[in-house]
């Protein structure tokens, strides 16, 4: 059954939160990740093979741990984010967003008459029936959020556009695909970079939706902190489990060395 989405509840009561990009598919790390503290994690079905039977026991982790599961979809068309969704999904993340036409189609997909077109189903959202469908549908328009990804030159010029579209719950920046997009591909700390995500971010503070900042460098987490961002994207597992293994086995071999 849809649960209380805890990061919207955070975000809206000033709270900081703090998710990890899921890269490698499992049910077990997911539920891992909610025990070790982190308050959301987004699902990637963009970059990573998952089957659609293991992504639904991936959110079922997530909610036993207590951590709010979004589900990063390969594009906004009504069928990724339906089945995204259906599965328990507390929310979608929309890569590549650069229209207010695009961001209409995410918001329309996503939320229930009036406020959009999602398609209607029972099952495990529903608590298989034990809940009437009108509630249902109130309860997931106002729990499921809508994650819009800023990751292309043409998003940032269109940006006010975009957020002008009711229904967005929070923005996401993309630097390294960004960084290509601007013409300095995978150099996400260029000034041009920079300053796109600084003019997302702002205008994210002038609309009053959150905006989720990557820190990447050290001293960012502070600085984002000070202009009011309370949404963390803190990398994905598979960078955190690679360089976690590696210091591991490094720690064994210096004793000996030493």
């Amino acid at each position: 059954m849809l649960q209380t989405n805890r990061l919207k509840a955070a975000l809206r009561e000033g709270g900081t939160a703090f998710g990890l990009l899921n890269s490698m598919p499992a049910p077990l790390l997911v539920e891992m990740l909610g025990y070790a503290g982190y308050d959301f994690v987004i699902l990637d079905m963009e970059h990573v093979c998952v089957n659609p039977e293991t992504m639904e026991n991936m959110i079922r982790a997530a909610e036993c741990a207590g951590i709010t599961p979004l589900v990063r979809v390969p594009h906004a068309g009504h069928d990724m984010i339906l089945r995204a969704l259906d599965a328990g999904a507390q929310g979608v993340v929309i890569p590549h967003v650069r229209s207010r036409a695009e961001a209409e189609q995410a918001v329309q997909a996503s939320r229930y008459h009036p406020l959009g077109m999602r398609g209607i189903s029972g099952g495990r959202t529903t608590g298989f029936g034990t809940i009437d469908l009108p509630t249902y549908f109130a309860r997931a328009n106002a729990e499921i959020m809508v994650v819009l990804m800023i990751e292309d030159q043409a998003g940032v010029e269109a940006i006010d556009d975009i957020l002008s579209v009711q229904g967005i719950d929070m923005l996401l920046e993309g630097a390294i695909d960004l960084s290509q997009s601007y013409g300095v591909p995978g150099q996400a700390q260029d000034a041009r970079v920079q300053a796109a995500i600084a003019r997302v971010a702002n205008a994210c503070r002038r609309f009053d939706v959150p905006f989720c900042a990557i820190p990447r460098q050290p001293g960012q987490l502070e600085q984002w902190t000070e202009q009011g961002v309370r949404a963390f994207l803190l990398g994905d597992d598979r960078g955190v489990a690679f360089r976690a293994l590696k210091a591991h086995v490094a720690g064994f071999r210096d004793s000996l060395q030493g």
